[in-house]
């Protein structure tokens, strides 16, 4: 565990020269990421109303991470509340067409990503159960439909009863042990997710201390407070409820430095630590759906997608700085700003036309985070200022 303090509030000054610290990314595990996670899946609405902060024994900083470390729950079943407020406007009917990229499916409303755009803000509900690393369940219910997304054994499948259509395929066999179970714990969409991305980011950059107790989902817990002591990012604090009793993260709570209401705040409003039914996990596609299998191609095509829309950009790329303030830089190879097409003349109307050393560019904003595409097809993004993004840029040339 990277180190942490239990009472730390002094600041520390963010780097002078953004150039410092410049490494190549694998994974871009930073605040950041805690933000992509919440954008691109789910954040969630206040849980139960505290009802009175508990009066529990005294815990350090340092116990209360290490008491969520140890924590090895492996069967639960709850709802989960979502809400979403990166102050993005309406998609309207783009939310779709995002959705079904690469074609993987023919636009099948079944297919796992077809429903990320949907979660990016506004209200919703879930239910989740989990029994291991190798059955776990979560159900999302809108407008008189429901869709579940299932993984049971070898089988993951996804149902949407609103158009009555199924998508199925297989889990990774190659995947054993410890990384087995961290990559589906990373599928789960409960709080516990959005904690586990949180703690990666805590090192000298970062105050941790308790910061009380409440109630939630009728349970006890103490509250972890994660602030950023750099200058320059856009988080404000992420706050997350950990159960008292079993160190499960019950609700994660992300607000921006400009204030205003959480950006992210997602929480059970109720939690069983009882083994599920085996009964949950069991599907068969229902009589007359339509089935979609996966195919070997099927899974590059959520990056293919990302590649279409930034010109054919290759993912790979370099994290410059630190911690809070790191940001993500790489090369689309795409020349003259933002890519053709309805989908780059929407996200067009929705940036700032900026110029520095770098050129020309457009930047796009959300309350968390700030994203640069420069004319000559470069890419800067991160929970960080827009002023310090654009330094970073003009550094950079």
């Amino acid at each position: 565990m990277a180190p942490y303090a239990s009472d730390d509030t002094r600041g520390t000054a963010a780097d002078e020269n953004p150039r410092a610290g410049r490494r190549k990314a694998v994974r871009y595990v930073v605040p950041v990421a805690v933000t992509g996670v919440a954008a691109a899946t789910i954040g969630l609405v206040p849980a139960l109303a505290s009802t009175g902060d508990p009066d529990l024994p005294k815990i350090s900083a340092q116990q209360l991470v290490e008491k969520i470390a140890s924590s090895d729950v492996q069967q639960l079943s709850g709802t989960v509340k979502i809400s979403t407020d990166l102050g993005l406007p309406d998609l309207g009917g783009l939310e779709s067409s995002l959705g079904g990229y690469g074609g993987h499916d023919g636009g099948s409303s079944a297919y796992p990503s077809s429903k990320l755009t949907e979660l990016v803000s506004g209200t919703h509900t879930l239910r989740v159960a989990a029994d291991g690393p190798d059955k776990q369940k979560v159900s999302l219910r809108e407008r008189g439909a429901e869709y579940s997304l299932i993984h049971n054994g070898k089988d993951v499948w996804g149902y949407d009863s609103g158009s009555n259509e199924v998508f199925h395929g297989t889990a990774e066999q190659h995947e054993q042990g410890k990384e087995r179970q961290e990559r589906k714990e990373e599928r789960q969409g409960t709080p516990g997710d959005f904690a586990k991305e949180a703690l990666k980011a805590v090192d000298d950059t970062t105050s941790v201390t308790v910061a009380g107790t409440e109630r939630v989902a009728g349970r006890d817990a103490y509250k972890l407070q994660i602030k950023p002591k750099q200058q320059g990012s856009t988080v404000g604090a992420v706050t997350i409820a950990v159960d008292a009793k079993t160190g499960t993260p019950l609700k994660f709570t992300l607000t921006a430095k400009s204030g205003g209401k959480p950006v992210v705040d997602t929480g059970f409003t109720q939690v069983s630590f009882a083994k599920p039914s085996a009964s949950t996990f069991d599907f068969t596609p229902p009589k007359g759906a339509k089935v979609t299998e996966e195919k070997d191609s099927d899974k590059g095509e959520h990056d293919q997608g990302l590649r279409e829309l930034f010109g054919g950009a290759a993912l790979g790329s370099d994290v410059i700085g630190k911690g809070w303030t790191s940001i993500a830089t790489f090369d689309t190879g795409a020349k003259g700003g933002m890519p053709s097409g309805s989908a780059g003349g929407f996200l067009g109307s929705l940036g700032d036309p900026v110029t520095g050393d770098f050129g020309k560019g457009t930047v796009f904003s959300t309350r968390l985070v700030n994203a640069l595409i420069t004319d000559d097809g470069k890419v800067y993004a991160g929970a960080v200022t827009k002023q310090a993004l654009l330094k970073t840029a003009n550094a950079e040339h």
